[in-house]
């Protein structure tokens, strides 16, 4: 895959004008413009015309060899293996120039509580280590349809647990435990904290509010990798029962009160159907007097965070991994 992915980010990175002639302009909508890199991987999506995979575990396998092609492993990070709550497999990042005991951040992937595993999420997961000075934890919770709500959500707050009550196991400072999460791990990891308190939320475009009625999920329902039916497809596959949408507990964005909440930090894309809510839901936090800082990268789309092979690619990854270092940082005082 390395040969492939190294001759996609050759393509990615020529000039404007030729990625242009071959994708078309970028849409701008919203006054937004699609990143012209962008728009030709979703040209090319569009042209190839595999379609996506009905059935987990085709999305399961397609999951793992898309972020092969998109996302890399960069080096000077220590890793290893674990257990949590004797039954969670999680792997630890650290930056190998880290020596001191350093604050901890248990990190929720994404993939639509369905799929996603530590492997798929090993590049993010390595760029927070590498850029946030903290020590990352990266928990492989249960995936649904086998493990439907809450097993997901169990498995995140008995993780959070086993971190917070032995923080020396991973080289971390004592009751310095934060989350952060992509998508469905941010949904987890809002979720995570009307019950527990960590001391700093990372949200990346997350998924709050799974009645979808925010009005990017129309705007952006087809056309941009992550699709209306997508989020239906996983919402039904994680949810058997639709009457359980308004539990805060699936839904964080509909809890009573926000005010218990940690610092959080809030990244949108431009091009996402989840991009209102994860803007409202920074808005509610604010509202309820949570210190919350919210940026949308305007001209990405769901998934960035893992697409470090696009132009600049690694540099917001990176930039989203240090300004989750500052939360955490400033979190402690």
């Amino acid at each position: 895959m390395q040969p492939l992915r190294a001759f996609l980010r050759v393509v990615l990175d020529l000039p404007v004008p030729t990625l242009n002639r071959w994708a078309g302009q970028p849409a701008t909508i919203d006054g937004r413009t699609l990143d012209p890199a962008v728009n030709l991987l979703l040209h090319l999506e569009s042209r190839i015309g595999a379609g996506k995979p009905q059935d987990v575990l085709g999305r399961r396998a397609a999951m793992a060899k898309n972020t092969s092609l998109v996302m890399t492993r960069p080096a000077g990070v220590v890793t290893a293996d674990h257990v949590l709550a004797d039954r969670i497999p999680a792997r630890s990042y650290r930056a190998a120039h880290l020596r001191k005991p350093a604050p901890l951040i248990m990190y929720l992937h994404g993939g639509g509580w369905v799929v996603g595993d530590l492997d798929s999420h090993d590049g993010s997961a390595r760029m927070l280590a590498l850029h946030s000075g903290c020590t990352v934890v990266s928990v492989d919770y249960r995936l649904a349809p086998e493990h439907p709500f809450p097993a997901g959500l169990d498995d995140a707050v008995a993780a959070f647990d086993h971190l917070h009550a032995h923080p020396q196991e991973f080289g971390a400072i004592s009751q310095a435990v934060a989350v952060a999460g992509d998508s469905a791990g941010a949904n987890l990891a809002a979720a995570l904290c009307l019950s527990r308190q960590p001391i700093a939320l990372a949200m990346i475009y997350p998924a709050v509010d799974l009645r979808m009625t925010q009005p990017s999920i129309d705007t952006f329902a087809t056309g941009y990798f992550l699709t209306r039916d997508d989020m239906i497809f996983y919402r039904d596959h994680y949810l058997p029962d639709l009457a359980l949408v308004t539990d805060p507990r699936v839904s964080p964005a509909l809890a009573e009160d926000l005010s218990g909440m940690p610092p959080t930090a809030i990244w949108t894309a431009g091009f996402d159907p989840l991009r209102d809510e994860g803007l409202a839901f920074g808005q509610q936090l604010a509202a309820a007097g949570v210190p919350v800082t919210a940026h949308c990268f305007d001209d990405q789309v769901h998934g960035f965070f893992g697409m470090g092979v696009l132009p600049r690619g690694m540099e917001r990854i990176a930039r989203v991994s240090r300004e989750t270092g500052r939360l955490v940082a400033s979190a402690l005082g």
